[in-house]
């Protein structure tokens, strides 16, 4: 791989990962519902999901998704499913973006726990079978067929997943100033309708989504 190949992937990796999407709306909602540090297991768990789909791809089951309708639309199904439910839950939320939080006998909350935070990251980051198709796609454009494929899958696949965990967590992190604005309850509720309304409408996009679109 040449070194205006590489700059050229750097250029269209910024563009898609710092195009605001469910995965970076997740991560700045945990941070101001939980916290900064929590909110980061949230970034690792979409981070880990964007790496299975990259090794997914590479395995083939982005050719099988374009070749098959039916397999196509049972991921696209339940990806969409959970955006849905996660936008609704979120909507009807008055305390807390995703779940009620747990309480102690003596009735003081706990806070979300980093495995919940994670699964929960995994979950939207893996939830929309097109980056399959999109990383099969665009792989394949920035690798040099004549030369050993997995070094450059090793460069191209950690450029992407050093990008996105690198942005999310920087959003994570920078939008954490804004909890103190939102610390009223009227605030943080008009909040969770917004971010609700957010998932909910992604979760539709990609219900109506098709292989080829």
């Amino acid at each position: 791989m040449t070194l205006s190949t590489f700059l050229l992937y750097l250029a269209a990796v910024a563009l898609l990962v710092l195009s605001p999407g469910p995965t970076m709306l997740m991560c700045m909602t945990n941070s101001l519902q939980h916290g900064p540090r929590r909110a980061l297991a949230s970034v690792a768990g979409s981070v880990t999901a964007v790496l299975g789909v990259m090794l997914l791809s590479a395995l083939g089951l982005g050719a099988l998704l374009a070749a098959s309708e039916t397999a196509f639309l049972v991921l696209k199904s339940v990806g969409a499913a959970y955006l849905i439910w996660l936008g609704i839950k979120t909507f009807r939320s008055r305390a807390t973006v995703f779940a009620p939080q747990a309480t102690d006998p003596d009735g003081q909350r706990r806070p979300q726990s980093y495995a919940r935070l994670y699964l929960q990251g995994l979950m939207v980051g893996g939830s929309n079978p097109k980056a399959i198709l999109f990383f099969t796609a665009f792989f394949p454009q920035f690798i040099n067929p004549t030369a050993s494929f997995l070094p450059q899958f090793s460069l191209l696949a950690g450029t992407f997943v050093s990008f996105e965990f690198t942005v999310l967590s920087g959003c994570a992190l920078g939008v954490a100033r804004l909890a103190p604005a939102l610390r009223s309850s009227s605030r943080m509720q008009w909040f969770n309708r917004v971010s609700g309304g957010l998932f909910t409408l992604m979760g539709g996009l990609l219900l109506m989504s098709r292989r080829h679109t």
